[in-house]
């Protein structure tokens, strides 16, 4: 029978705890097909809490308890009960949980259900339909949630989620697997290890999904969320999505292209000192064609480096592709000025530029002419490595 591990952080949830491990064991007797177990990491609370977890676990085997020497932060703590439960229990699921009871434990069954199905991470959500937060929350605390989600999506520029910080989660050992390497930092000891942890096995490509619970503000203790809430989640938020921009191939090409144009503006005013005007722009429009290959090669499509013998015959398919862009170019040029026709759009006063559709065949010209270079560089130059099966 598959294992399952309720994993609960406390730190000062004495109360709390005497009341919710009965509750959910109740919960398990529901559960047929999983053995259910609760998994206390308790940060050597002063109020005792660790004693309490201990006396249940002489009366219930189902009941076990780490106990951290120093506070480890909400993401210590549930790396800690992660790592016995996978490591030391054999689990095949761990489940994150409150000890406020703010998550419902009738829920689990779904939960299970879902990785049943064959998802390897379920979120329980409170903002899909079905899902909600108290309504006598404060302003300041719907807007941290509510607000501050909304954020979070943008930033990483995706919708599918709708709940990147809730805590109320089961988690599959393969994407523990995948992610716990990569959660060691500093910045995951808080509540920056929810985001983190989700964003992380986003990326890996896991299938996730999240179903819909309704969040109960606790009613005894306070709750240990803190200013650097925000804080240290901006900071992690921007800080991985502007690696993944730099990161972007497409952002790479933009980047090279433009390097490649200052290259060009700069190698003319060199050329035209020993050369004719029109041998100078040709050889401007070959350096810089010459410095796109290179930069090309070592950064945009650094993964599928060219070896020194395929050079000669790459950098001849460059230049193809490349006059191809500028073929490209011309012809829009050519069909928007026959067809359409050249007019003035509008004039720039302050500095009397005129504005007219040719300068809008140049912009779509150009555009054009990258989309192509791009297919270019990516299918015939720098293509994908085939992989081979024995």
């Amino acid at each position: 029978m598959k294992k399952a591990f309720v994993i609960i952080p406390t730190y000062n949830e004495r109360e709390n705890i005497l009341k919710v491990i009965p509750i959910l064991l109740e919960t398990f007797k529901q559960i047929k097909n999983w053995e259910m177990n609760i998994l206390v990491v308790d940060d050597t609370s002063p109020d005792k809490t660790a004693d309490v977890v201990k006396d249940f676990a002489k009366k219930y085997k189902q009941v076990h308890l780490v106990l951290n020497k120093k506070k480890s932060g909400l993401g210590g703590a549930y790396l800690r009960g992660m790592d016995q439960a996978f490591h030391e229990y054999g689990a095949d699921v761990v489940f994150e949980f409150d000890a406020d009871l703010s998550h419902n434990p009738a829920k689990i069954p779904e939960f299970l259900r879902k990785i049943d199905e064959g998802y390897d991470m379920v979120l329980g959500s409170r903002y899909i339909p079905g899902g909600g937060i108290p309504e006598d929350w404060g302003l300041h605390r719907k807007f941290l949630s509510v607000v501050g989600n909304f954020v979070i999506m943008v930033i990483l520029t995706n919708f599918t989620i709708r709940d990147w910080t809730g805590g109320y989660r089961a988690i599959t050992r393969k994407v523990y697997d995948a992610v716990e390497p990569e959660m060691h930092d500093e910045k995951f000891t808080g509540y920056t290890f929810q985001i983190g942890f989700l964003h992380k096995a986003v990326k890996k490509g896991f299938k996730i999904i999240e179903i819909p619970f309704k969040f109960v503000d606790r009613t005894i203790g306070v709750s240990k969320l803190g200013n650097e809430y925000i804080k240290n989640n901006l900071l992690y938020l921007f800080k991985v999505r502007g690696k993944e921009i730099a990161q972007n191939r497409i952002f790479k090409f933009v980047i090279t292209g433009g390097i490649g144009a200052l290259v060009q503006l700069l190698s003319l005013f060199l050329w035209r000192a020993i050369l004719p005007y029109e041998l100078a722009v040709f050889m401007s429009i070959e350096t810089a064609i010459v410095s796109n290959f290179i930069f090309s090669n070592i950064w945009t499509f650094s993964d599928r480096k060219l070896k020194a013998s395929q050079y000669p015959s790459k950098f001849v398919q460059f230049n193809l592709a490349s006059g191809g862009s500028i073929l490209i170019q011309v012809v829009i040029a050519f069909l928007g000025k026959n067809l359409i026709g050249l007019f003035e759009l509008f004039r720039l006063p302050v500095v009397q530029v005129v504005i007219d559709t040719g300068m809008i065949y140049a912009v779509v010209g150009i555009l054009v002419g990258m989309f192509w270079n791009f297919f270019a560089y990516t299918t015939l130059i720098w293509k994908k490595p085939t992989e081979s099966h024995a």
